[in-house]
């Protein structure tokens, strides 16, 4: 293959490459190795979705149904954008007897759109709205990885790791907010064998660009009206829209800025000190001077002293994911949840937030013993070692391979540290 995401070339025998396939899936099932002819993006997935838990024999499950459905399609940024996809891929999709779906940035299904006939066979494997396509679900397919790997992808027929999902073929394309570049779902065409070819995964890649760009068009930046937001989970440096601007900041500028967004009220000297600086040496002559070389990069107005506060409210990520966890929106919490915040900081207040906030989540995750939600917390970097919710998730979904991970991991942690001393 010369291009990796391109699931058949031009020329190339479908009915034989769906022979190969089905003999590869057969012996990645039967012992967990990936033969040659598999594309490496699908072996990766392979390997992922069976670390995940899924089964060849699984199906999706439904997420979300009729009102609550509605509600969140109609809060949803892709809504916006809906009308262009049916304007450029509905006729597509219509005649061809296809399908476009759009899902969002955790692989749950938001549109299935297209021939009904289509959509009728599509049902008997839950390809419905308010369906979770994710990787950790159901394994290998183009709306879940596109998200996953956030690039487009194209899944032909057995490439699929769920075998009721075989005879289909299907290639979908991230889509990102214009403005901060986090995806925000994925546009997807699902139909028969004649999507194989390279020009569907060209064709769906540019009906995702020109998504974005109308996002850009419907949603410019506004600096009389937007409130400052931060961006700090999963980020060293957190970046900060303000006034037209989008800054990268320091890390300690972060974490002040974390800080004081989080105290409307202010902060003593003393107390921003403590806060920050876990050196106890360090004097209120360089928070001073850290403050000050802040207010160059924000600009005047900002930042006030005495107490140190800021002049307008700055919205932050981690109050996004706080209050959708306080209104039981666990789904949601997650959905915002793209890592911890600051995770190499070691202010005192950060930390203690840190800590906090994921102790906030894995609480609710076990106590939902949602499989799906469970599986997505232990296979992302700040969840692998997790052994309670690998406990959790055992016990949701008892798997062979969750089982044999739990395994491993509670034998890593059980075991004593070797003796380095002379």
């Amino acid at each position: 293959m010369t291009d990796p995401w391109v699931a058949l070339e031009p020329g190339a025998d479908p009915a034989e490459r769906v022979r190969v396939l089905r003999r590869a899936h057969d012996a990645f099932t039967a012992a967990g190795t990936v033969p040659r002819p598999v594309r490496s993006v699908v072996a990766d997935s392979w390997r992922r979705s069976a670390r995940a838990g899924v089964g060849p024999d699984g199906t999706a499950s439904v997420e979300l149904t009729d009102a609550d459905l509605g509600t969140y399609r109609s809060e949803h940024p892709l809504t916006r954008v809906m009308p262009l996809f049916r304007e450029l891929m509905g006729t597509f999709a219509a005649d061809g007897k296809h399908l476009l779906a759009v899902c969002d940035a955790h692989g749950r299904l938001l549109w299935v759109e297209g021939h009904p006939a289509t959509r009728r066979q599509a049902e008997r494997m839950n390809f419905v709205p308010g369906a979770r396509w994710a990787e950790t679900s159901v394994g290998t397919n183009a709306p879940g990885t596109a998200v996953a790997l956030d690039r487009p992808v194209q899944v032909f027929a057995a490439e699929h790791f769920i075998r009721r999902v075989q005879p289909w073929t299907c290639a979908a394309a991230p889509v990102h907010d214009p403005r901060t570049g986090q995806v925000l779902g994925a546009v997807d065409i699902t139909g028969g064998d004649g999507l194989a070819h390279p020009h569907s995964l060209a064709f769906v890649q540019a009906v995702a660009r020109a998504a974005e760009s109308h996002l850009a068009l419907l949603a410019p930046a506004r600096p009389e009206t937007d409130p400052p937001r931060l961006t700090v989970l999963g980020r060293d440096e957190a970046w900060l829209a303000a006034g037209g601007r989008r800054l990268r900041l320091s890390r300690r500028h972060s974490e002040i800025l974390v800080l004081l967004a989080r105290h409307p009220e202010g902060l003593t000297g003393d107390e921003l000190l403590c806060a920050v600086y876990e050196d106890e040496s360090v004097t209120p002559v360089t928070l001073r001077a850290e403050l000050a070389r802040l207010r160059g990069v924000l600009g005047p107005g900002l930042v006030a002293s005495r107490p140190y506060r800021l002049t307008v409210p700055v919205e932050s990520d981690i109050a996004v994911v706080e209050r959708r966890l306080a209104a039981g929106a666990v789904t949601a919490a997650v959905a915002a949840y793209s890592g911890p915040p600051l995770p190499a900081s070691q202010a005192p207040a950060v930390v203690r937030l840190r800590s906090r906030l994921a102790d906030s989540l894995r609480a609710a995750l076990i106590a939902g013993r949602d499989p799906d939600l469970l599986a997505d917390w232990a296979h992302a970097p700040w969840g692998e070692e997790d052994l309670d919710v690998w406990r959790a998730l055992a016990s949701a979904r008892p798997t062979a391979a969750v089982r044999a991970r739990l395994a491993a991991l509670e034998s890593e942690l059980a075991a004593p540290a070797s003796w380095t001393g002379g």
